[in-house]
């Protein structure tokens, strides 16, 4: 495998708490990468403790690359380290694929993927989930936009930390299946919040309760790994809530676009608007429960 992917070079832009994990797996599994980072400090933490390359524009790290993954904050983040004398594109070779990660709008993945194109590259929308924790230990799941061809060329690099890869078909449907995705998760919190602020008030003991519920059809992902924390009322941790505001608005609004309907998930979004006023903005997103144990006067902190 080592032999066979040395040849390839990789870029990795974004090293946030999701990038520069995932790229950190890149460099173990033998591919060259070099990365990129705004805060170039961040960069130069990445080289010394994965002994990897890094760049001073976005443009540079993509030079010469095969592949080129992006993993940033938003729309206007992506379209900055895209465009310009210093983006990507300026120095994309021919026949390089480009992955962006980001939790952006489909619109701007097929925006992508026509201006990759016309740099004779190929594109990929590939927004994962799985958190911080799933990005450290390379368990990721990738929703997958973009051409077949480009997907079964890809996988060797989404292997290295992602162990669920689906193609959802053309551009910006990996985007579309990641606004399911948060919809999902965002209703599941409300609901294990609400389950756990009922257990708490008629004096359940929630280990105890979990152990019953857990396996059963009321068991989530959330419900077993998040109630511990929620019930301790300990939040500094995970995804946070400012990232979930803007995942769920461009949920919502490609919903409105289409006319679908998502009354709980507009609701909820602006559950975690009042969360952010208590200054919750970098809480994890299960601090949903905090506006229940402040309205019922048993929020400690």
């Amino acid at each position: 495998m080592k032999e066979r992917v040395m040849a390839q070079r990789c870029s990795f832009i974004g090293l946030g708490v999701m990038g520069y994990p995932m790229a950190g797996h890149l460099q173990q599994q033998g591919f060259d990468v070099c990365v990129y980072n705004r805060t170039s400090s961040k960069a130069e933490q990445w080289v010394n403790e994965y002994q990897g390359r890094r760049a001073d524009t976005p443009a540079q790290a993509a030079a010469d690359a095969d592949f080129v993954m992006v993993c940033v904050g938003n729309d206007d983040d992506v379209r900055s380290v895209f465009y310009g004398d210093d983006g990507v594109l300026a120095q994309l070779k021919s026949g390089a694929i480009v992955i962006d990660h980001t939790t952006a709008s489909a619109d701007l993945a097929r925006e992508l993927d026509t201006a990759v194109r016309q740099h004779r590259g190929e594109f990929l929308d590939a927004p994962v989930s799985g958190g911080q924790a799933g990005a450290e230990k390379g368990i990721l799941t990738a929703m997958i936009g973009g051409e077949q061809t480009t997907f079964d060329k890809a996988q060797p690099v989404l292997n290295c930390y992602a162990k669920k890869i689906v193609r959802m078909g053309e551009a910006g449907k990996g985007q579309l299946a990641k606004m399911v995705n948060q919809v999902c998760i965002a209703n599941v919190i409300q609901g294990v919040a609400e389950g756990l602020h009922l257990a708490r008030k008629v004096g359940l003991d929630p280990d105890a309760l979990v152990d019953a519920i857990g396996a059963g059809a009321a068991g989530s992902w959330q419900l077993v790994n998040r109630y511990r924390t929620m019930w301790d009322q300990e939040y500094d941790h995970g995804f946070a809530v400012d990232w979930m505001r803007k995942d769920l608005g461009i949920a919502i609004a490609e919903a409105n676009r289409h006319g679908a309907a998502l009354p709980s998930t507009a609701m909820i979004d602006q559950y975690y608007a009042e969360v952010q006023s208590l200054g919750g903005s970098r809480w994890d997103t299960s601090s949903l429960m905090v506006r229940l144990d402040k309205l019922a006067g048993d929020w400690k902190k």
